[in-house]
């Protein structure tokens, strides 16, 4: 997993502020095929938003875990049912501090 400090975090989250969410979890929960579209979504916009469909704020902490951990990529925020993750494409398109 990626890990960000307090500045990066703090630039992505302002990056972030007017994206919409392009996946969302629903009563499934985290399948292959969520996360092949996370994956995807990566690769095409780096930082992105997933809303999670589910009232349990730890398994949304752990669909958050488990989503960086499979992917390579890094937390930033999980605010009420929605998760920010970022994951640098090649070349990086968002420059980090």
């Amino acid at each position: 997993m990626l890990q960000l400090s307090a500045a990066q975090r703090k630039l992505l989250k302002s990056l972030a502020h007017d994206l919409k969410p392009v996946v969302m979890i629903g009563s499934a929960g985290l399948t292959e095929a969520v996360l092949r579209e996370v994956a995807r979504s990566l690769d095409a916009h780096e930082l992105i938003k997933i809303r999670v469909l589910n009232d349990d704020r730890a398994e949304r902490a752990s669909h958050l875990h488990a989503i960086c951990e499979a992917l390579g990529a890094a937390p930033v925020q999980h605010i009420g049912k929605l998760l920010l993750i970022y994951r640098p494409a090649e070349p990086p398109r968002i420059q980090l501090p």
